[in-house]
């Protein structure tokens, strides 16, 4: 969900939280009973809320936007899913020897990279890996240090820059691949000759409106880009550039709430196009919200994987370990994310080597990734490189009260001529 536009090199302070068990003496590789090798983050303590007392103990560390920033009603049900998922994986036995904490080191980066570096730090001595780091900007200010300390993290974003990082186990099509299947949808849906990418500034939106222009180039379309900043207050030159522009299509990359906004006001002021929102545009509140009427009208909203109700084992077991919840694809969104990490914890320990360094080898030796029906078979192959192991798929939603996540859909998983053609040869954000 957005980028920092450089990457920030940290500083070694660390804080320790009082009470907190730093695992293997601060990270000293240690040998356990069974041979496999250990440093941080890793006890022969179980969990706090071990299922199998027997069984040691991996911490991973989560941070989102928990309380206020922009992505919060995202975030949250993100999280949830995450320790769903990861007690679904404790109660079927665990990860060998051992089950998985994701609960103990969680933070709120507020949306902040400060915040957000502040935060890794703390947790850092503690954790082999993070279960969760939300958004671009924010990764982007721990990169660095991630790759310094051999440091796995899933990401809660899409930007293309990941399929070059090593400590970055990604899942789903990145925000450039992703606009451009949404141009190839319009194309056929409604052959748009102009579209504008209307989005914040960063990997997150610079990814995907780079996509959309390298999409618009593809396919002879008349391409232009208007940046704005986050808050719905904020968006009044967006809307402004639309309505001047004109364009047959406009792609929103930014927070849910500012989509809103220029929908809302750019329909109501005259604007006749189309709108189609990248993943993290779109919250099912948004149809209690005033620009209700003109979201059903002329939005849509593209998607890297199927919505709550999809019927696969993934969105089975998900629905299954959140009984009760109100749905949302935040839950959908955290369960996906968490596929690979399980995946490369399990080579690691089929490795014997289940120490950050040992985690990173086998992230990079992952072939694939079972995601039990929730991404096409071959997704996760990380040994493959950024371009052939990309994952290419999108699917495409419309707003519907009548659905449970606010979103029914309106063409299945596909990969467009454009996307498919597309080579991933570096950071799509740097070709805008």
């Amino acid at each position: 969900m957005g980028r920092a536009t450089s990457r920030i090199a940290l500083g070694a302070a660390v804080v320790l939280l009082a009470g907190t068990v730093t695992a293997c003496r601060g990270g000293d590789t240690e040998t356990d009973a069974s041979g496999l090798k250990t440093d941080v983050g890793v006890t022969s303590e179980p969990c706090p809320e071990a299922v199998d007392k027997e069984k040691g103990c991996i911490y991973l560390g989560i941070i989102s936007d928990l309380t206020e920033g922009p992505f919060r009603a995202l975030a949250v049900p993100i999280t949830d899913a995450q320790k769903a998922f990861w007690k679904r994986v404790n109660t079927g036995g665990g990860i060998g020897d051992y089950e998985v904490d994701v609960t103990r080191h969680v933070r709120d980066n507020k949306y902040n990279p400060q915040t957000h570096n502040q935060v890794y730090q703390e947790i850092k001595p503690n954790v082999l890996a993070l279960a969760q780091s939300l958004g671009s900007p924010t990764t982007g200010a721990i990169l660095a240090d991630m790759k310094s300390s051999n440091v796995i993290a899933a990401p809660a974003a899409w930007t293309s820059g990941y399929a070059f990082e090593d400590v970055i186990v990604e899942s789903g099509a990145n925000y450039c691949i992703e606009s451009m299947n949404a141009l190839d949808y319009a194309r056929e849906a409604y052959a748009p000759k102009s579209v504008m990418a209307v989005h914040l500034a960063g990997d997150y939106g610079d990814d995907a409106a780079a996509g959309v222009k390298l999409g618009a180039q593809a396919l002879g379309l008349n391409f232009s880009a208007v940046k704005t900043d986050s808050g719905a207050d904020k968006q009044a030159g967006a809307i402004q550039a639309i309505l001047a522009g004109k364009p047959d299509l406009v792609v929103l990359t930014m927070g849910p709430a500012d989509a809103a906004t220029i929908v809302g006001q750019a329909v109501a002021r005259g604007f006749a196009g189309r709108f189609i929102g990248t993943s993290p545009t779109w919250n099912p509140a948004l149809l209690q919200s005033p620009a209700a009427p003109a979201l059903v009208a002329k939005y849509e909203q593209t998607a890297p994987w199927n919505t709550w109700t999809t019927d696969t084992p993934g969105h089975r077991a998900l629905r299954e370990a959140l009984p009760g919840v109100t749905p949302n694809d935040g839950y959908t969104s955290g369960w996906v994310w968490s596929y690979p990490l399980k995946a490369a914890l399990a080579k690691a320990v089929a490795d014997g080597d289940l120490t950050r360094a040992g985690l990173v080898k086998a992230v990079k030796s992952l072939t694939s990734v079972d995601y039990e029906g929730m991404l096409p078979t071959g997704a996760g192959n990380f040994a493959a490189g950024p371009n052939d192991g990309a994952v290419r798929v999108t699917a495409i939603y419309k707003p519907d009260a009548a659905s449970p996540t606010g979103v029914s859909q309106v063409r299945d998983l596909f990969t467009g001529p454009t996307a498919q053609a597309y080579t991933l040869d570096g950071p799509c954000y740097e070709k805008l």
